[in-house]
């Protein structure tokens, strides 16, 4: 290690120097080769390795391609992965054994050899005894650095650990989750053979009952055949011609002789009411039609003052089953509404407890043209009448100017320019209907309210305008589920 000059005055005897003992294990046959640097610093010769990568490596690059592919790894491969990272997790803890081994070796070597120098240096004396006591330096400089091998190796082997534990935990992950999918694969399997299954039985299914039901038209087809050709054999075409003319004939017969019965009926309840109108003490003047006004009229020197009497007027089913009373309708004049069309009007005379009913011939009819002018007015978005208003909350009205009165979709409107009066919307408490009362234009106003303590008599240019309002209004509100009558109405 150390070349001894020959000009050392007192010699050094071979025999002195201890040999080093026998029990230390070498892991090479020579020593280790080292430089010293600046300050005493040892260098470590790097020596040529030709075997590749070390395993921790290896290990790395493995884990960064897994982690980056488990994306588009199938669980399958997945978990083959780990295994193999498992095995190698293992082969580098088996290094980390053999290292340490390796380090104790080094450490006992490194003790001894320090040993052998510091007796060295006690029987040397000038040059020589520098010369060891630098060799002792470098064995404790090899020795501090082996101690920093060694806590790397300590490092190392806790990572080593750390990493095979993780890739253990995720390998027994793995395995878990294909026996799970394996699971689900199996059970969807299962449920689509039975649902292949029960398809296969429905088309067997289908196909049974679609020959029988071509059996069974087949058949019924033969049997009307055979109908036919019976019937074809019974009668030549002469005697059906002649049949199917006599049927034509009894048909316009038997409608004749059903518009003259009709006549007769009619004819027959005319005379009953004529019969009957002798016997009563009033009748109805007016046309039994929408937009005219019906007026009550004594017929007899016996019958009392109307203004002496009270009256009712009621609206009766054209069969008599049903006789609803008509709210407010209690004066001697009535002018019907689109409600009362195809229902009898009748009315109740009473007098010192004696009453007299007076009933309209038959049912009132409509107004001629009215459907059409109805139809019209249906196509627009709405509908806009000029009218006067006669009363507010049951009061007369000074003011004769024209308003508007706009039945639209959603609600209806009275308005005269830009003033609005009342918009509402249709509602359950919403009322329109015909004017009940005895003035002289009752077949041309109609009585609405929008709510409650609001109330107006409007009196429209026609009874046509009159009547095609109200009809309009109460379409347009039942459109909104709202059934829209006058006072007490049934409808």
């Amino acid at each position: 290690m150390t070349r001894i000059s020959p000009e050392i005055e007192e010699p050094v005897e071979v025999e002195s120097v201890l040999a080093v003992s026998a029990d230390v294990s070498f892991k090479s046959h020579c020593f280790p080769k080292y430089k010293i640097g600046p300050d005493n610093q040892i260098l470590e010769i790097p020596t040529e390795d030709n075997k590749g990568p070390s395993l921790k490596e290896v290990v790395e690059r493995e884990t960064v391609q897994l982690s980056e592919q488990h994306k588009r790894l199938s669980v399958r491969d997945l978990a083959s992965k780990f295994d193999k990272n498992l095995t190698s997790a293992a082969k580098l803890a088996d290094e980390a054994k053999l290292r340490e081994v390796a380090s104790l070796e080094g450490h006992v070597l490194l003790k001894k050899l320090r040993d052998a120098l510091e007796a060295l240096r006690g029987r040397m004396a000038g040059r020589n005894k520098d010369d060891v006591e630098k060799a002792i330096s470098m064995v404790e400089a090899l020795a501090v650095k082996l101690t920093q091998k060694e806590g790397e190796l300590i490092q190392e082997k806790f990572e080593v650990k750390k990493l095979a534990n993780f890739l253990k935990q995720a390998s027994e992950d793995a395995k878990k989750l294909v026996n799970q999918e394996k699971s689900f694969a199996c059970a969807e399997i299962e449920s689509a053979r039975a649902v292949v299954q029960r398809f296969g039985e429905a088309l067997d299914e289908q196909e049974r009952s679609t020959e029988n039901s071509k059996t069974q038209e087949v058949e019924g087809l033969i049997e009307e055949v055979q109908e036919g050709r019976r019937i074809r054999l019974l009668h030549q075409p002469s005697k059906v011609m002649d049949m199917e003319h006599e049927l034509r004939a009894l048909r316009a017969l038997i409608r004749e002789k059903n518009i003259f019965s009709m006549k007769l009926q009619k004819e027959l309840a005319m005379t009953k009411r004529a019969e009957e109108k002798k016997s009563c003490l009033y009748v109805l003047e007016g046309s039994e039609t929408l937009g005219s006004c019906l007026r009550l009229k004594p017929c007899s020197n016996n019958a009392p003052e109307l203004s002496k009497c009270s009256i009712q007027w009621y609206r009766v089913t054209s069969d008599g089953d049903q006789r609803d009373i008509i709210s407010g309708a209690n004066k001697s004049k009535y002018a019907p509404e689109p409600l009362d069309v195809g229902q009898i009007l009748e009315a109740d005379v009473i007098s010192n407890g004696q009453k007299a009913t007076v009933t309209t011939d038959g049912p009132i009819d409509s107004a001629a043209g009215l459907g059409s002018h109805v139809e019209t007015l249906l196509r627009k978005s709405s509908s806009e009448f000029n009218v006067v208003i006669s009363q507010i909350n049951g009061q007369d009205h000074p003011s004769h100017s024209t308003h508007a009165f706009n039945v639209g979709k959603m609600r209806i409107k009275l308005c005269r320019g830009w003033i609005t009066k009342s918009r509402e919307n249709y509602s359950t408490s919403m009322q329109l209907c015909g004017v009940r009362s005895d003035g002289n234009a009752a077949a041309k106003s109609l009585f609405w309210q929008p709510r409650k303590g609001l109330s107006y008599v409007l009196t429209f240019e026609s009874e046509r305008e009159r009547n095609a309002a109200i009809i309009v209004a109460r379409k347009y509100a039942l459109d909104c589920n709202v059934k829209l009558a006058g006072p007490g109405d049934q409808i």
